[in-house]
């Protein structure tokens, strides 16, 4: 009965042994074989598709027909993109060192997107209809009849705009105090361009003048890009203070106001050119000329700038004369603004600009040249008033038109808040 007993226990044991190694062997295996099965299922993820995206530099004497066909792009299909294109931009106009970029689908690694970029301000996107929906239905396409078809939209950069201030002291010119104060030339140039009607940066500044303005900046990606508008701007001259301000009075009236509410636009711009350096000045005597041994009558202010330098229209007008002067002036432009006032521009290389034609203020009439009696190139600009020449800046014009008084309180708020940043 004891043997009975005792084997009895020792088949107990044996089982529950076995029970117990067989379950830590089980239990183990299964978290081995949870582990590999978690290790497989990371290692055999996979990246999510995207778009394949290729761009191609616009270089001389490329063309958009073959750039298209460099990037193995069919003549009915760039042909069918230009001419979605066409009503609101000529692809024929791309321009140097600028991109086509074309975008591939992920899944079907179809061309489906041109996209190119137009100026600082929009980018043009001409896309199949197999892959977009058509945001604008008032642009139309020939083929809109077919299910698979272009079409063209223009879309605004979205940049983010993070709003500056800077400020120099000008001790040789504005353009040295930019790079010193490390600001971007381009900022510069924008400032200059909203006083335009007021300063003239090549006459005008004196050592010690200050400035200070309140302006964009643009950042693409998180990247910075450019300057964006000028938002407000100081300049001193001379002990005299100069401001402007920009103000949205309206869709149509929109753009720079002065401290009491006027507008800086006037009638004729401080300077017709994008000038360097000035090499004369306005006299109203007699100026000897070495090089051709002759002291002459120089009425007028000489902007000396590089061959070729746009000249603008100061203000409005009518051309009454643009062709050859004998008398000296070479190439020489002539515009009537109105029954007082008349602007002339001399030794010009080219014209662009003929006899009659209207012209509006800023508009291209003609290039720096050095026609006619002339050492060099550079401008001779004329202010002629009731048939008199004048110094330009000796001319006191009336001011611009002021913002309506519906609007004067929301003008104050602006004006407050840019003089606290301009402070």
């Amino acid at each position: 009965m004891k043997k009975i007993f005792y084997k009895l226990i020792i088949v107990f044991l044996v089982v529950q042994v076995g029970y117990f190694a067989y379950s830590f062997l089980f239990d183990r295996d299964n978290e081995i074989i949870s582990s590999e099965n978690e290790q497989v299922v990371e290692e055999i993820i996979i990246p999510e598709k995207t778009d394949r995206i290729e761009s191609i530099e616009i270089t001389e004497g490329s063309t958009y027909g073959s750039l298209m066909e460099e990037m193995d792009i069919g003549g009915s299909v760039y042909m069918s993109i230009y001419a979605a294109a066409e009503d609101v931009y000529d692809l024929v106009k791309i321009r140097l060192g600028r991109e086509l970029t074309l975008v591939y689908d992920k899944d079907t690694d179809e061309f489906k997107e041109l996209i190119y970029q137009i100026d600082t301000e929009e980018k043009i996107h001409v896309r199949n209809s197999k892959y977009f929906e058509k945001e604008n239905e008032e642009i139309a396409t020939s083929s809109e009849e077919v299910s698979n078809y272009w079409f063209a939209e223009i879309i605004e950069i979205p940049y983010e705009i993070k709003v500056t201030t800077k400020e120099g002291e000008v001790k040789t010119s504005m353009y040295v105090a930019a790079l010193e104060n490390d600001i971007d030339e381009r900022a510069i140039i924008e400032l200059a361009n909203a006083f335009q009607w007021s300063i003239d940066f090549a006459l005008d500044p004196r050592v010690g003048d200050t400035f200070k303005f309140v302006y964009e900046e643009r950042y693409l990606d998180g990247e910075y890009v450019m300057p964006g508008r000028i938002l407000a701007g100081r300049y001193i001259n001379a002990g005299e203070e100069n401001n402007l301000y920009y103000f949205e009075e309206s869709e149509d009236n929109m753009g720079y106001f002065d401290s009491e509410g006027n507008s800086v636009q006037k009638m004729f711009l401080r300077a017709p050119v994008e000038f360097r350096y000035v090499s004369s000045g306005f006299t109203t005597g007699s100026r000897y000329v070495a090089a051709f041994n002759v002291s002459t009558g120089h009425r007028a202010i000489d902007y000396a700038t590089p061959l070729g330098t746009p000249i603008r229209a100061v203000g409005d007008g009518t051309v009454i004369f643009a062709g050859w002067n004998s008398g000296g002036y070479g190439n020489l432009t002539k515009i009537r603004h109105n029954s007082t006032y008349q602007t002339n521009y001399a030794h010009q290389s080219r014209f662009a600009v003929s006899y009659g034609q209207k012209v509006k203020q800023g508009d291209i009439i003609g290039y720096v040249g050095s026609t006619g009696f002339s050492t060099g190139p550079h401008l001779h600009y004329e202010m002629v008033k009731n048939g008199v020449k004048v110094n330009p800046y000796n001319e006191i014009l009336p001011p611009g038109e002021p913002i309506k008084e519906d609007n004067r309180a929301r003008f104050e708020e602006t004006l407050e808040e840019y003089n606290k940043m301009l402070e």
